[in-house]
Protein backbone atom coordinates (compact mmCIF):
# COMPACT_ATOMS: atom_id res chain seq x y z
CA UNK A 1 0.00 0.00 0.00
CA UNK A 2 1.38 3.45 -0.85
CA UNK A 3 2.49 5.52 2.08
CA UNK A 4 -0.07 7.87 1.19
CA UNK A 5 -2.79 5.49 1.21
CA UNK A 6 -1.98 4.30 4.70
CA UNK A 7 -2.06 7.76 6.03
CA UNK A 8 -5.24 8.64 3.89
CA UNK A 9 -6.48 5.48 5.46
CA UNK A 10 -5.14 5.92 9.21
CA UNK A 11 -7.16 9.61 9.09
CA UNK A 12 -10.20 7.86 9.15
CA UNK A 13 -12.75 6.59 11.83
CA UNK A 14 -12.13 2.99 12.61
CA UNK A 15 -14.79 1.80 11.06
CA UNK A 16 -13.90 3.54 7.94
CA UNK A 17 -10.40 2.65 8.65
CA UNK A 18 -11.29 -1.44 8.72
CA UNK A 19 -13.15 -0.93 5.31
CA UNK A 20 -10.28 1.40 3.50
CA UNK A 21 -7.54 -1.41 4.89
CA UNK A 22 -10.01 -3.76 3.14
CA UNK A 23 -10.28 -2.29 0.10
CA UNK A 24 -6.83 -0.91 -0.67
CA UNK A 25 -5.44 -4.87 0.44
CA UNK A 26 -7.78 -6.22 -2.37
CA UNK A 27 -7.13 -3.64 -4.82
CA UNK A 28 -3.53 -4.03 -4.48
CA UNK A 29 -4.02 -8.15 -4.77
CA UNK A 30 -6.40 -8.04 -7.68
CA UNK A 31 -4.26 -5.23 -9.48
CA UNK A 32 -0.56 -5.94 -8.75
CA UNK A 33 0.67 -3.76 -11.40
CA UNK A 34 -1.88 -1.33 -11.00
CA UNK A 35 -0.11 2.28 -9.85
CA UNK A 36 -1.60 3.96 -6.47
CA UNK A 37 -1.60 7.13 -5.20
CA UNK A 38 -3.83 9.80 -3.48
CA UNK A 39 -5.18 11.59 -5.99
CA UNK A 40 -7.38 14.46 -5.42
CA UNK A 41 -7.99 13.80 -2.48
CA UNK A 42 -8.36 10.45 -2.20
CA UNK A 43 -6.64 6.62 -2.61
CA UNK A 44 -7.21 6.21 -6.46
CA UNK A 45 -4.98 3.28 -8.28
CA UNK A 46 -4.06 3.61 -12.32
CA UNK A 47 -3.22 1.19 -14.95
CA UNK A 48 -0.87 3.08 -17.68
CA UNK A 49 -1.99 6.21 -16.35
CA UNK A 50 -6.10 6.00 -16.72
CA UNK A 51 -8.02 6.13 -13.27
CA UNK A 52 -10.10 2.74 -12.54
CA UNK A 53 -10.62 2.78 -8.96
CA UNK A 54 -10.68 4.79 -5.86
CA UNK A 55 -12.77 5.49 -2.65
CA UNK A 56 -13.30 7.98 -0.57
CA UNK A 57 -15.21 9.31 2.59
CA UNK A 58 -18.68 10.59 2.45
CA UNK A 59 -20.90 11.02 5.15
CA UNK A 60 -22.58 8.20 4.84
CA UNK A 61 -19.70 5.59 4.71
CA UNK A 62 -16.74 5.04 2.23
CA UNK A 63 -17.77 4.92 -1.24
CA UNK A 64 -15.55 3.16 -3.83
CA UNK A 65 -15.44 4.18 -7.27
CA UNK A 66 -14.80 2.65 -10.72
CA UNK A 67 -14.13 5.26 -13.39
CA UNK A 68 -15.39 2.97 -15.98
CA UNK A 69 -17.84 0.92 -13.89
CA UNK A 70 -20.82 1.96 -15.99
CA UNK A 71 -19.37 -0.66 -18.84
CA UNK A 72 -18.88 -3.44 -16.24
CA UNK A 73 -22.99 -4.10 -16.20
CA UNK A 74 -23.15 -5.81 -12.45
CA UNK A 75 -25.71 -4.96 -9.90
CA UNK A 76 -24.76 -3.27 -6.94
CA UNK A 77 -22.78 -0.76 -8.74
CA UNK A 78 -24.60 2.87 -9.22
CA UNK A 79 -24.03 5.20 -12.17
CA UNK A 80 -22.38 8.51 -11.29
CA UNK A 81 -21.89 11.85 -13.37
CA UNK A 82 -22.19 12.01 -16.93
CA UNK A 83 -18.98 10.01 -18.19
CA UNK A 84 -19.03 6.07 -17.10
CA UNK A 85 -18.34 6.06 -13.85
CA UNK A 86 -20.01 3.76 -11.27
CA UNK A 87 -19.90 3.32 -7.20
CA UNK A 88 -20.56 1.00 -4.47
CA UNK A 89 -21.07 2.77 -0.74
CA UNK A 90 -20.21 0.86 2.51
CA UNK A 91 -21.13 1.55 6.01
CA UNK A 92 -19.14 -1.35 7.52
CA UNK A 93 -16.14 -3.70 6.35
CA UNK A 94 -19.33 -6.05 6.74
CA UNK A 95 -21.00 -4.91 3.41
CA UNK A 96 -18.53 -5.83 1.42
CA UNK A 97 -18.34 -9.11 -0.24
CA UNK A 98 -14.86 -9.78 -1.37
CA UNK A 99 -16.04 -12.70 -4.22
CA UNK A 100 -18.06 -9.70 -5.86
CA UNK A 101 -14.87 -6.87 -5.35
CA UNK A 102 -12.96 -9.65 -7.13
CA UNK A 103 -14.97 -9.64 -10.03
CA UNK A 104 -15.47 -6.08 -10.65
CA UNK A 105 -11.73 -5.43 -10.34
CA UNK A 106 -11.05 -7.51 -12.95
CA UNK A 107 -13.75 -5.96 -15.18
CA UNK A 108 -11.91 -2.79 -14.07
CA UNK A 109 -8.78 -4.27 -15.87
CA UNK A 110 -10.48 -5.49 -19.02
CA UNK A 111 -12.84 -2.96 -19.62
CA UNK A 112 -11.61 0.92 -19.06
CA UNK A 113 -12.80 4.37 -21.08
CA UNK A 114 -9.73 6.31 -21.93
CA UNK A 115 -9.57 9.19 -19.02
CA UNK A 116 -6.44 10.11 -19.18
CA UNK A 117 -6.87 11.60 -22.12
CA UNK A 118 -10.32 13.25 -21.46
CA UNK A 119 -8.96 17.03 -21.21
CA UNK A 120 -7.03 16.14 -24.85
CA UNK A 121 -10.12 15.00 -26.46
CA UNK A 122 -12.16 17.63 -25.34
CA UNK A 123 -13.95 15.38 -23.03
CA UNK A 124 -14.86 12.89 -25.59
CA UNK A 125 -14.15 9.47 -24.15
CA UNK A 126 -12.82 6.51 -25.92
CA UNK A 127 -12.72 2.89 -25.08
CA UNK A 128 -9.85 1.25 -24.26
CA UNK A 129 -10.03 -2.29 -23.86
Amino acid sequence: MHPDTRAYNAAQSPGDKAICDLLADEIDRVLPDAENKVWHGHPVWFLDGNPVVGYDKLVSGIRLLFWSGQSFEEAGLHPVGKFKAAEARYATADDLDAATLHRWLGKARDIQWDYKNLVKRKGRLERLK
